[in-house]
């Protein structure tokens, strides 16, 4: 068995898992297990006004170093630091990936040496592609014991981009699109809520983003879609009516197009005081909630999909799993 610690840095969150992984041999994408030590995610919004500057903010670098420096705190504690596991691993294999804002960024370099700094490992500033496939890795390993029809669609939403990735065990063709959350809530959703002409305006933005997937992608011949990330599960746990955040109950539920479609309503004609109510929103979603859930809608609309699986597992266990 081995530690790992990964760090995913998005364009709207960073999140770190810390992890004892076993590879394992089995039929479905290799078997093997990953349990969970540590699991953190801080909304620091590294993407605010990228797409409009084509750079990352002193202010947005800062929140993210913040963040980070706790997270290296936590991976010597569970290391060879102090405390209960004290000597009983050493260092932790230690992989940090960036995506979306930090592609885009035309001074990434500030953003590569903080990280340098803070973890003593170089960040890597993967392709979409390469997210994609990370993606795909973390969203599918455990999906064997549902028996979902294959091949999968796996979309992940982010907060800059969204990356769309077909494949059984692996991740057979993938495209990265520019249309996340943060970027079509600046671009388009000014309003509180938005306009009539602002939301028609972000779904034909979206629309056409989708169309280009089909040059590369064959979406036609998935039989099963999984959805991935902060927003898929925020609109999983509004549908499920949920009092708090239950990542156990929101962790592989299957949400209908109709209910996806419903709180995308609800979410969009709402102010963000009436988003800041649900008791499964996170406060750094509030703002850019209604986004995510309409790119969510338009990919079922667009795909036709009756249904989504959800999963909490994406990117950030695609990574942990990739280091051993």
């Amino acid at each position: 068995m081995t530690r790992v610690a990964a760090i995913d840095c998005g364009t709207n969150s960073v999140r770190l898992l810390i992890a004892d992984v076993e590879p394992g041999h089995g039929e479905e994408n290799g078997g093997g297990t990953l349990a969970d030590v540590e699991r953190r995610m801080e909304i620091v919004r590294l993407g605010e006004g990228v797409d409009e500057t084509g750079r990352l903010s002193p202010a947005a670098l800062e929140r993210t170093f913040a963040a980070m420096r706790g997270y290296a705190e936590l991976i010597e504690r569970h290391g060879a630091g102090a405390g209960h596991d004290a000597g009983k691993h050493g260092p932790i294999k230690t992989r940090v990936v960036a995506t979306s804002a930090t592609r885009d960024a035309a001074n990434r370099a500030d953003f590569v040496s903080g990280v340098v700094d803070i973890f003593g490992v170089v960040p890597e500033v993967i392709s979409g592609d390469e997210e994609a496939g990370l993606s795909f890795l973390g969203a599918t390993r455990e999906l064997a014991a549902l028996r979902p029809a294959r091949p999968y669609l796996v979309v992940d939403i982010g907060g800059g981009s969204t990356e769309v990735v077909v494949g059984s065990t692996s991740a057979d063709a993938a495209r990265s699109i520019d249309i996340g959350c943060v970027r079509m809530t600046e671009r388009h959703l000014k309003d509180d809520p938005p306009s009539p002409e602002q939301i028609s305006n972000a779904a034909a933005d979206i629309d056409a983003a989708l169309a280009t997937v089909r040059e590369t992608v064959p979406v036609d011949e998935a039989r099963t879609l999984v959805g991935l990330a902060g927003s898929v599960t925020t609109v999983a746990g509004i549908a499920l009516d949920l009092p708090e955040y239950l990542p156990s109950r929101i962790h592989l539920s299957r949400i209908t197009a109709a209910q996806v479609h419903e709180v995308t309503r609800r979410l969009l004609h709402a102010t963000r005081a009436e988003r800041a109510e649900f008791g499964v929103m996170h406060p750094g979603r509030v703002d850019v909630i209604g986004a995510g859930a309409l790119i969510l809608d338009r990919i079922m609309r667009e795909y036709g999909f009756g249904a989504v699986v959800v999963s909490e597992h994406d990117i950030l266990d695609g990574i942990a799993w990739s280091l051993v």
